[in-house]
């Protein structure tokens, strides 16, 4: 499909008129014009952009065909991120919203190319979209920003030094504390993940083996969680007395002396609550139904 030019489009499109009597082109395609174009164009829809209303049919037409004029921008900026592995349609759609976010802030006042203008916006949404997809696990700003500031410093001293450089050196280097390089390091392992789905042994006796089966053990403790969820009910049927009995003697771990003082009787006296308290939720656990 050929491009389209200022001209063609000028003269070949039906008008539309704004809200004050003025009109601009009706362009049938904004995706055809040409890049070298859209310069001219654009002029025209912001000069007249800045005029409108919100939320009037005129307003969106400019704004909408100023985000479709200026899609070769985004375009342009996406294919720089080629070698990142992600989806070229994904980078773009990420870009539009830097494009849209450019248009909506562009002030014709300032005297500055549109494009100038917007280009950082694309690239800083794209790059903000990497930096956040691209960690396996959620890691602070600051630490993603220190891995990289790590890798430069650990490339630097080890190719001026010729060997691995310690930590105090990197943290001398970084101006940065040897607990805050530690950090760094630490958080960079998130950067990447292995599934644990993932053969690290195969050999024809013993089969193959996943990571999986190298990490962790069982945990007893784990079959608590479903005893507690089923107390809570329970606990939640005692009086506030017997309640509070049971979080200073588990929660709080008072021996049955310290409860006594707490609610003013016996320690003879706690002994026999606590037996019968006891007693009461575990017939609540064994009953039928109790999950």
């Amino acid at each position: 499909m050929a491009a389209v030019t200022v001209a063609q489009a000028t003269a070949t499109a039906q008008e539309t008129v704004t809200t004050d009597g003025a009109a601009l082109p009706l362009i049938e395609d904004p995706t055809r014009v040409r890049p070298q174009d859209a310069r001219e164009l654009s002029r025209q829809f912001f000069d007249r952009l800045v005029m409108l209303d919100e939320g009037t049919h005129e307003h969106q037409y400019v704004r909408n065909t100023l985000i479709e004029i200026n899609l070769s921008l985004v375009r342009y900026a996406a294919s720089r991120f080629r070698a990142r592995g992600d989806s070229l349609e994904d980078v773009v759609q990420v870009g539009t919203i830097g494009l849209i976010k450019a248009i909506d802030r562009f002030e014709v006042a300032r005297e500055v190319e549109f494009t100038t203008f917007a280009v950082p916006y694309i690239v800083g949404e794209i790059k903000r979209f990497f930096r956040d997809t691209s960690w396996a696990v959620h890691v602070p700003r600051r630490l993603q920003e220190a891995r990289v500031e790590l890798a430069r410093a650990t490339e630097e001293l080890r190719s001026r030094l010729g060997r691995t450089p310690t930590t105090r050196e990197l943290a001398q280097l970084m101006s940065l504390s040897e607990e805050e390089v530690i950090e760094a390091r630490k958080a960079a392992n998130g950067y990447q993940s292995a599934s644990l789905d993932a053969a690290v042994t195969s050999d024809a006796e013993n089969g193959e083996s996943v990571l999986a089966d190298l990490l962790g053990e069982e945990d007893p403790s784990l079959e608590l969680v479903e005893d507690f969820h089923s107390l809570a009910p329970l606990i939640a049927g005692l009086d506030e007395r017997e309640r509070r009995i049971i979080h200073l003697r588990f929660v709080e771990e008072l021996t049955q002396a310290q409860i006594a003082d707490r609610i003013g009787v016996s320690q003879m006296h706690v002994s026999r609550l606590i037996g019968r308290i006891i007693k009461q939720l575990r017939a609540g656990l064994l009953e039928p139904g109790v999950a």
